[in-house]
């Protein structure tokens, strides 16, 4: 077989599903899904052109235990804002009781959750492990870049200026030179780091309390704060216009997927460590937040 036919065979792929469904009909929708195509048509090209310690590097991650590649610990840094990294809180005075009076309900939905991760969400990502690691890490940077404009506002909104600025800075930098936020130059050659802010967090700053702590289905720990906080950031992602909501739904889950699969287990160590994970999880979102609030 020619090597041609199988790129050739990709482009009628594409095309065929752009000519036969409704993304012929919204502009915004053809170009969002050129740039999913080019996720998974180009990301392993460029993952094979990195040099050759690079690779070995990566395939060392399989061949030995705890072994951790150069990607593997730049994936670590992007998702340095760890549920239960005790720097994330530490000195913030945190003294709030927690207010859990569905925890029957909160613990049923945990339980589901729970079931979830280990008979569905978890072997999926460990599947998708397949992917090499850099390519991996450059598709969580590419939908962590379309969040970008939401911490901004939500920065300039509780009145951290450079704080927003360096989002913005973020996004321009990463859209263009880092490729759509494949790369993450502006952190690498610039020291512009991720501004972990939310709207969850503007209502906390002007002094809306975190509310009942609640357990959402697939989503995991959140609260009433959090969770109302979550209605508008759905539709503040520039893919849920591109999308609409069912590609955008889609998009979620394949980013959740991707996500989990550079997760070394965080999850199965709290099970086996924490006599109830449900309290020791619970008291570790409240104290992240709280923290976060008081930043």
């Amino acid at each position: 077989m020619d090597p041609c036919e199988i790129p050739n065979g990709w482009i009628m792929f594409v095309t065929g599903i752009y000519e036969n469904t409704r993304f012929k009909r919204n502009p915004w929708r053809g170009i969002t899904l050129l740039w999913l195509a080019g996720v998974v048509l180009v990301a392993p090209a460029v993952a094979l052109a990195e040099p050759p310690a690079a690779a070995a590097e990566t395939s060392a991650e399989y061949a030995s235990a705890g072994a951790v590649s150069n990607a593997e610990m730049e994936a670590e840094a992007l998702y340095s804002d760890d549920l239960f990294s005790d720097d994330l809180y530490a000195g913030a005075g945190w003294d709030e009781e927690i207010s859990d009076p569905l925890e029957p309900v909160n613990r049923a939905i945990f339980w589901f959750n729970d079931k979830s991760y280990f008979y569905l969400l978890k072997p999926i990502a460990r599947a998708f492990r397949v992917v090499p690691t850099p390519v991996r890490s450059g598709v969580s940077r590419m939908f962590d870049n379309l969040k970008s404009p939401l911490r901004a506002v939500s920065s300039l909104l509780q009145l951290k200026f450079a704080q927003s600025g360096v989002e913005v800075s973020r996004l321009l930098i990463n859209t263009t030179v880092g490729l759509g936020g494949f790369y993450d130059p502006a952190r690498s050659w610039w020291d512009l780091n991720k501004q972990n802010e939310d709207l969850g967090q503007v209502f906390g700053h002007y002094g809306v309390g975190q509310g009942w702590y609640l357990v959402l289905p697939l989503l995991g720990s959140s609260n009433l704060r959090d969770g109302i906080a979550l209605i508008p950031e759905f539709y503040a992602n520039p893919l849920y216009w591109a999308l609409h909501r069912d590609g955008y739904l889609v998009s979620i889950g394949v980013d959740g997927i991707n996500t989990l699969s550079l997760d070394r287990d965080t999850y199965e160590s709290i099970v086996i460590e924490q006599l109830d994970p449900y309290l020791f999880i619970r008291d570790a979102y409240t104290q992240r937040r709280a923290g976060l609030v008081a930043e």
